[in-house]
C-alpha cells in the first residue's frame, strides 16, 4: 500500500510545528541529513514535537478522552452538539452512528511521529558522532523512550495496532499485542539504562531522563500485567525489576513531593503555582502559546474541552464544557486538600455560572486541574501572552508523571517502604488531619484516585483492574440537566464489556487497508 495514512512522510524535522500529511509515495532522498551532530539534534526535536502534535494538538485528546471514559467525567460539550464524545462516554457507538472516524486525526499524528522515530533511529550509524558516544546513546534513549509512550498510549487505546519499528510503506495487519509491549518494555529498558543518572534540577525540562524511562516502566508493567493478566512484562522485566526501577528514582532523581498539593496546579494555586519545572514533575509534554491556524501547532489544544463552558469567572476560563461527575467530588472527604485543588465547585465557590442553558449534562463540577484560565480582567491568558487564538494557544503541560505516582506503584509492587510512601502521599493531602491507615491493595487504588483524580490516569487503572471492575465502577445511570432541563444519563456496563474498553478504530485507515485492519468488538 503506497498511499495511506498509516505511514507519513515528513522532512522539516527542526520545525516546532507539525509537517503536512503527504500520501503520495515519497521519492526525495535524505543522502545530504543525518550527518551532523546539528542534523542529529534536529531530529530529535522532531521527535519530540511529533508527540507534542500527537498528545496536544491532534484530534480529540487522549487525557481528555481518558477522563471522559472513566468514571470521574461525562462527555459534556455543548447541548447543540454533535454526540461524539457521549459515543466515548458511552462506549456506544449508536449514540452517534455517523461518527466513524473519531480518532483519524490520532491515528495520523502518532503514526507521524513514529515515523520520524524510526528514520531517525535507523539513521543513527551514518552520523558523524564525533567521538562522542555517550551522546550518541543520549538521542538513541530519548528517541525510544518518545516511540515507547507513543505506542504505549496507542496500544491502550486501540489495543489491536500495526507495529513498525522501522520506516515503511507495507500494508501491515494490526500486530497482537504482546509484541507491541515487546517493543515498548525494550525501549525503557535501553533509555533507563543509558541515559545519565542526573537529578532533576541539572536536566532540561521536558527533556527524557533515566528517571522518566524508569517511572514509565513501573506504569507499563503494572498496566499490561493487569489488563492482560500476566505475572510480567512480556519476559523482559519482572515485577522485582519494576519496582527496583522505581526504588532508583526514589533513592536517586532528587525528584520529591513539593509541599502544597495545590500548588502543583495553576488554576489551583494561581500566584503560589509551583512551576512547570518543580521537583514533583518526572515527566511533562511542553506547550506554549504560539499555535495559529498555519501550521504552528505548540499549544494544547485539548485543555479547552475541559474550561466551563462559554464562561469565564478568575482564575477559571471558558471552554467547551466536559463536565466532573459529582461523584468524584463527594469521594473527598472535607479534610482532604485535594478535592479543591482537583475540581471547581460551581456553587461551592459561588461562581455566577449562567450558561447552564448551553450546557449538556451539566453538574455544576469542571476539572480544576487542566481548565483553561484568565487574567483579573477576564482576558484569556493566552491572548495576555500574545496569542490570537485563545482556543489552540493553551500552554499548560500534560503532566504524564508524578513523584506521587512513583511512590503509590512502588508502594503498589510490594516495597519494604510501603507503609512509608503511602502515609507521604496522603500526609500533605491532609496535612494536620493525618491519620495513618494499613497499606494494602484496596486502599492504595482508592488513594491512586483522589491523588491522579482528572489527570489521565483513574480509567486505565479501573481497566487493569480487570473489565469486570471497570465496567461496573463506571456504569451508572443518573439524572444530569441538557440544557437547563432534566434528563436521563445511562453508560452500561454491558457496553464497556463489549469493546474490552478499547475505542474505535478509525474507518478511513480500515478503509485504506482495504480491509487488512479489523475494527474493535463492540464498534
Amino acid at each position: 500500500m503506497k498511499n495511506t495514512y498509516l505511514y507519513i512522510f515528513c522532512f522539516s524535522l527542526l520545525s516546532l510545528g507539525s509537517c503536512s500529511l503527504d500520501t503520495e509515495p515519497i521519492t526525495q532522498t535524505d543522502t545530504n541529513f543525518y550527518k551532523t551532530t546539528d542534523d542529529a539534534y534536529s531530529a530529535l526535536v522532531g521527535c519530540y514535537d511529533g508527540m507534542q502534535v500527537a498528545t496536544g494538538a491532534a484530534g480529540k485528546g487522549v487525557p481528555v478522552v481518558s477522563e471522559i471514559m472513566s468514571d470521574d467525567c461525562f462527555g459534556g460539550t455543548g447541548n447543540s452538539d454533535k454526540y461524539d464524545y457521549a459515543a466515548i462516554d458511552e462506549f456506544d457507538i449508536a449514540r452517534a452512528p455517523s461518527e466513524v472516524d473519531m480518532y483519524n486525526d490520532n491515528w495520523v499524528a502518532y503514526y507521524k511521529a513514529l515515523y520520524r522515530c524510526n528514520v531517525f533511529l535507523s539513521k543513527m550509524d551514518q552520523i558523524d558522532w564525533k567521538g562522542d558516544m555517550t551522546l550518541k546513546d543520549n538521542y538513541i534513549s530519548e528517541t525510544r523512550f518518545i516511540r515507547a509512550y507513543l505506542y504505549f498510549e496507542m496500544v491502550r487505546l486501540w489495543g489491536n495496532i500495526p507495529l513498525l519499528t522501522a520506516p515503511s510503506t507495507d500494508n501491515i495487519p494490526q500486530a497482537n499485542p504482546d509484541d507491541v509491549y515487546k517493543v515498548i518494555a525494550e525501549d525503557l529498558v535501553f533509555a533507563a539504562n543509558n541515559l545519565p543518572s542526573v537529578a532533576y534540577n541539572a536536566t532540561t525540562s521536558g527533556r527524557v531522563t533515566k528517571w522518566a524511562a524508569k517511572s514509565l516502566l513501573g506504569r507499563v508493567y503494572l498496566y499490561y500485567t493487569g489488563y492482560y493478566g500476566k505475572s510480567d512484562l512480556v519476559g523482559v522485566v519482572t515485577k522485582a525489576q519494576a519496582l527496583q526501577h522505581l526504588e532508583d528514582v526514589i533513592a536517586g532523581s532528587g525528584h520529591g513531593l513539593v509541599d502544597d498539593f495545590s500548588t502543583l496546579w495553576p488554576a489551583a494555586s494561581v500566584d503560589k503555582y509551583a512551576g512547570e519545572n518543580n521537583k514533583e514533575f518526572v515527566f511533562s509534554i511542553k506547550y506554549t502559546y504560539t499555535s495559529d491556524y498555519n501550521g504552528n501547532t505548540d499549544g494544547n489544544h485539548w485543555l479547552v474541552m475541559f474550561g466551563m463552558r462559554e464562561f469565564s469567572s478568575y482564575p477559571y476560563g471558558r471552554g467547551w464544557g466536559v463536565t466532573v461527575n459529582s461523584k468524584l467530588w463527594n469521594a473527598y472527604t472535607a479534610n482532604d486538600t485535594r478535592r479543591v485543588s482537583t475540581v471547581i465547585g460551581i456553587n461551592e465557590e459561588k461562581i455566577p455560572f449562567d450558561k447552564i442553558n448551553n450546557q449538556r449534562e451539566y453538574t455544576g463540577y469542571y476539572n480544576k486541574k487542566y481548565t483553561p484560565m484568565v487574567d483579573k480582567d477576564g482576558k484569556d491568558l493566552p491572548l495576555t501572552m500574545g496569542s490570537q487564538f485563545w482556543d489552540i494557544s493553551q500552554f499548560q503541560d500534560y503532566v504524564v508523571l508524578r513523584y506521587a505516582d512513583v511512590l503509590l506503584m512502588a508502594a503498589e509492587l510490594g516495597s519494604g517502604n510501603a507503609q512509608s510512601y503511602f502515609d507521604d502521599v496522603r500526609r500533605r493531602a491532609y496535612k494536620t488531619a493525618f491519620t495513618s491507615i494499613p497499606v494494602n491493595y484496596d486502599n492504595i487504588m482508592n488513594e491512586r484516585h483522589l491523588e491522579f483524580a482528572l489527570e489521565g490516569v483513574r480509567y486505565w487503572d479501573l481497566l487493569r483492574q480487570g473489565i469486570g471492575k471497570a465496567s461496573s465502577t463506571i456504569a451508572e445511570t443518573t439524572t444530569l440537566l441538557n440544557g437547563g432541563v432534566q434528563a436521563t444519563k445511562t453508560i452500561s456496563s454491558v457496553n464497556i464489556q463489549k469493546t474490552k474498553g478499547l475505542q474505535q478504530i478509525p474507518n478511513t485507515q480500515i478503509t485504506l487497508s482495504n480491509g487488512v485492519l479489523k475494527q474493535n468488538a463492540g464498534w
